[in-house]
């Protein structure tokens, strides 16, 4: 079955390129020209992906990107032309899952997107992780802390499970970010402080003093699962 792709996209040159490009690589594509559109085919057609250019004349990219993540988990790639590094950063707080400058090769786009759906998926695990005082639920994707279930996006979830399988240990950086975006994005550090910070929010009792998600000063973070510091 080809997995559907929702592209938002309101220059109809750059769709047209686009939805070829991904036909050829094996989606099923849909394209939405409108905050109103890409939420109603969101909503009606229940896509595997979201691939979105922030740059668009008519909406607010990065509000639609937050409006997407209230309503679905659903993997969102946003392409931009920006180059002011602020851009990438507002746009990964606001939930997207990837970001990807243009121009581009076509070709790392269909990668990036082909990681994106096999973290969503997910391959042959457990149905459950009980680590400390996290339960994980790998069938629908959903962390408890306490009982209580905490809705984390894809890049979130990946990043967890990837350290609550090495609790209580230092995980460099470029590990954590080889892990979950591919040594690709090796160099990324911003990914790393924005999405752990997204993590602490979800997780922690007091976000500004973690006790599960500790920082490891130059090096990368620490999972301590029973929150003893």
């Amino acid at each position: 079955m080809r997995s559907r792709v929702l592209m938002i996209n309101d220059d109809s040159q750059n769709a047209i390129l686009l939805t070829k490009a991904l036909t050829s690589g094996g989606y099923d594509v849909r394209a939405a020209r409108d905050a109103d559109a890409a939420l109603s085919t969101l909503h009606d057609w229940q896509p595997a992906a979201i691939l979105m250019d922030l740059d668009m004349a008519l909406m607010d990219g990065v509000d639609l990107c937050r409006r997407v993540r209230l309503k679905s988990p659903v993997p969102v790639l946003v392409v931009s032309g920006s180059t002011d590094g602020g851009t990438e950063v507002t746009v990964l707080d606001a939930g997207a899952d990837d970001y990807i400058g243009k121009p581009f090769n076509t070709e790392k786009l269909l990668a990036r997107l082909r990681v994106a759906l096999r973290r969503s998926v997910g391959g042959s695990e457990p149905s459950a992780l009980d680590v400390g005082e996290f339960l994980i639920d790998f069938h629908d994707r959903r962390v408890r802390v306490h009982g209580q279930p905490v809705r984390l996006t894809p890049k979130e979830f990946d990043l967890f499970v990837f350290m609550a399988r090495h609790p209580n240990r230092v995980i460099p950086h470029k590990t954590l970010l080889g892990a979950v975006w591919g040594q690709a994005s090796e160099d990324q550090s911003e990914y790393l402080r924005v999405f752990m910070g997204q993590l602490r929010k979800k997780l922690e009792t007091d976000p500004s003093n973690p006790r599960y998600l500790v920082t490891e000063p130059w090096v990368g973070y620490r999972f301590n699962p029973a929150g003893l510091m």
